[in-house]
C-alpha cells in the first residue's frame, strides 16, 4: 500500500484548476458580499458619516447671477437685412471672448474700488464665473460669496463694469463701440445657500459607501488566507458540513464535554455530529464504521473533536475504540489526562500486544489506544502488516473505530486508513484553516482518487439563537447552575 501511495504521488504533477474555476458568477459575488456583510456595513456607515461631516464643516456660500444681453449699437436708425446679418455675426464672434474678459483687471479693478473690497483682482476672479450660453448673445455672470448681500453687489457691479469696458474702452480709442451690453436681469440677494448641497452630498455619500463597501468586501475576501465560515469550505472541499462546534472554554477541559458538561449546548453539538456519523456506511464485510479524523493543518482541533465524538458515540451505547495514530505528535493521552507511556507505537514495533496498551475510559464500552512514544519511522509503522491486522481485528470487535491521524499538510497517513473503507472526516477551524492548504489537499485527494466524507467546522461563531431565553432554558451547563445557586445565596 505504501508503494502504491508513493507511486501515485511521484507519477505526474497535480492537475491545476480548470479555467472555469476562475470564473465568478453573480451568485458567488453575492455570497462573498453576504459573507463579509459586517465589513460592507461598517464601510458604508463610515463613508456616509464622512460625507456628512465634510458637508457640515464646509463653509456656507451663496450664489447669484446677473444676465447681460449684447446688441449692435449703430448710428443709423435702421439696418437692411445684409447689415443686420453682418452685425449679428460680429456680435457672435466678439461675445465669445467676454467671459474671459470679465475676470481681467480692466473689469474687476473698478469693482474693487467701487465696493471698497479688501481683495486682489485674482482673489475676486476666483469668486466669479462668467459664461456665454451657446448660440446666444447672453453673458451670465455668477458670483459666489459667504455674504449673500455682497454676492449680489459684486455681480451687479461686475456686470456694469464689463458693459462699460466693452462700450467705452475695449475698442478703438475715441470711438463708440458697436456692441452694447445691457443688464436684462440684475442679481438678487440669495436667501438659500448654494453650498454645501446636503441632498447631493448625502446621496453621493450613500452611493460611494455602497461602491466602496462592496469593493472592500471583495478585497478582504481576496486577501483573507484563512477560512472564516463554513460556506467557504465548500469552495475547496466538496463535502457536506456534518457539524459545527462553537468556540467555548469547555473545549480546553481535560474531559470531553459530553462527560464534563452533558447538559450544555456544546455537548449537543457533538451529539448532532454523532447522528450524522451514524448514517455513514460501515466497512464492507463488517458492522463497524471506520472514522478517520484529520485536519488541514495543526492546531485546528482534530484531537479535541476525536475524543468528544468518541465520548458522544459511547454515551449512546456503541462500542468505540479511539486510536491515536498521529505518531509524529501524539496528543490523545494528554488531552484525556491518561497514561500515554505505552501505545500504538509499541504494538506496531512488536514490543507490546493490543490488550497491554488499550485503556478503558469513562464507560466500559469506550476504549482508548494512545500513540505511545514518538517513533523515528512513523510512516513505515503505519503502513506495516501489523497495522493492517490490528485494524482488521478492531473492525470485528467494535461498532466504531476512530483514528486520530496527522494533519494532511504534515503527512497523508489518513489515506492509508481511508483505503481500508474508512470515512475521511476533516476538521476545519475558523480563522486557522488555510485556504491554500485546503486547495492542495483537494488536489492531492483527487490524484489519489479519494474524497472527504464530511467536514466539521470548529470554533464557529456562536449562533445568536442559542443565546436567547429559550436556548438558555434547554441548554444549561452545571457551571451555569452553580452560578445561579450562588446568586440565590447572596440574595438571601
Amino acid at each position: 500500500m505504501a508503494e502504491y501511495l508513493n507511486d501515485q504521488q511521484a507519477g505526474g504533477s497535480v492537475s491545476g484548476s480548470s479555467p472555469d474555476s476562475n470564473r465568478h458568477t453573480v451568485a458567488e459575488y453575492l455570497g462573498t458580499i453576504r459573507k463579509h456583510i459586517v465589513t460592507l456595513i461598517v464601510t458604508f456607515v463610515l463613508v456616509v458619516v464622512a460625507a456628512c461631516v465634510f458637508t457640515a464643516m464646509s463653509p456656507v456660500k451663496y450664489s447669484t447671477t446677473t444676465k447681460l444681453f449684447a446688441t449692435y449699437d449703430s448710428s443709423s436708425s435702421s439696418l437692411n437685412s445684409a447689415e443686420q446679418n453682418s452685425a449679428n455675426s460680429y456680435i457672435m464672434s466678439q461675445i465669445k471672448s467676454y467671459p474671459t474678459l470679465t475676470t481681467t483687471q480692466a473689469v474687476l479693478q473698478p469693482v474693487i474700488e467701487e465696493l471698497h473690497l479688501n481683495q486682489t483682482v485674482n482673489g475676486l476672479a476666483g469668486q466669479i464665473t462668467a459664461s456665454n450660453p451657446t448660440s446666444t448673445a447672453f453673458v451670465n455672470i455668477t458670483v459666489t460669496s459667504g455674504n449673500p448681500k455682497q454676492a449680489a453687489e459684486i455681480a451687479n457691479a461686475t456686470a456694469a463694469s464689463l458693459s462699460n469696458v466693452v462700450e467705452k474702452s475695449l475698442y478703438t480709442s475715441g470711438s463708440q463701440s458697436a456692441i452694447k451690453l445691457s443688464i436684462v436681469q440684475p442679481a438678487q440677494q440669495p436667501t438659500v445657500p448654494s453650498s454645501p448641497n446636503w441632498k447631493f452630498n448625502v446621496a453621493a455619500g450613500v452611493l460611494a459607501g455602497l461602491v466602496v463597501g462592496v469593493f472592500m468586501t471583495l478585497v478582504k475576501d481576496r486577501l483573507s488566507k484563512t477560512i472564516q465560515n463554513e460556506g467557504e469550505i465548500n469552495e475547496y472541499i466538496d463535502a457536506p458540513i456534518i457539524g459545527r462546534v462553537v468556540e467555548d472554554p469547555l473545549l480546553e477541559d481535560p474531559k470531553p464535554v459530553v462527560v464534563n458538561e452533558p447538559g450544555s449546548s456544546l455537548a449537543e453539538d457533538f451529539r448532532r455530529i454523532r447522528t450524522s456519523l451514524a448514517f455513514m456506511a460501515p466497512v464492507e464485510g463488517t458492522n463497524c464504521r471506520l472514522l478517520v479524523i484529520t485536519s488541514a493543518g495543526p492546531s485546528e482541533g482534530k484531537t479535541t473533536t476525536s475524543v468528544n465524538v468518541a465520548a458522544a458515540l459511547a454515551e449512546n451505547g456503541a462500542k468505540v475504540l479511539l486510536v491515536d495514530a498521529d505518531l509524529r505528535h501524539p496528543s490523545v493521552a494528554n488531552k484525556l489526562d491518561i497514561d500515554g507511556s505505552a501505545g500504538l507505537a509499541h504494538v506496531l514495533s512488536g514490543q507490546a500486544s493490543v490488550k497491554d496498551v488499550v485503556q478503558r475510559y469513562w464507560r466500559p464500552n469506550l476504549h482508548i489506544m494512545p500513540a505511545g512514544p514518538k517513533p523515528p519511522n512513523a510512516s513505515t509503522l503505519l503502513n506495516s502488516v501489523i497495522m493492517t491486522e490490528l485494524l482488521n481485528n478492531a473492525l470485528q470487535k467494535y461498532d466504531y473505530v476512530i483514528i486520530d491521524t496527522a494533519p494532511m499538510v504534515v503527512a497523508n497517513d489518513a489515506v492509508i486508513f481511508v483505503r481500508r473503507g474508512g470515512a475521511l472526516v476533516m476538521v476545519c477551524r475558523r480563522d486557522k484553516a488555510l485556504k491554500n492548504d485546503l486547495e492542495d489537499i483537494r488536489q492531492e485527494l483527487d490524484t489519489l482518487d479519494q474524497s472527504v466524507s464530511g467536514v466539521i467546522f470548529n470554533c464557529a461563531k456562536e449562533n445568536k439563537k442559542i443565546g436567547t431565553v429559550y436556548g438558555n432554558y434547554y441548554y444549561l451547563s452545571e457551571q451555569d447552575e452553580k452560578k445561579k445557586k450562588k446568586n440565590r445565596f447572596f440574595k438571601k
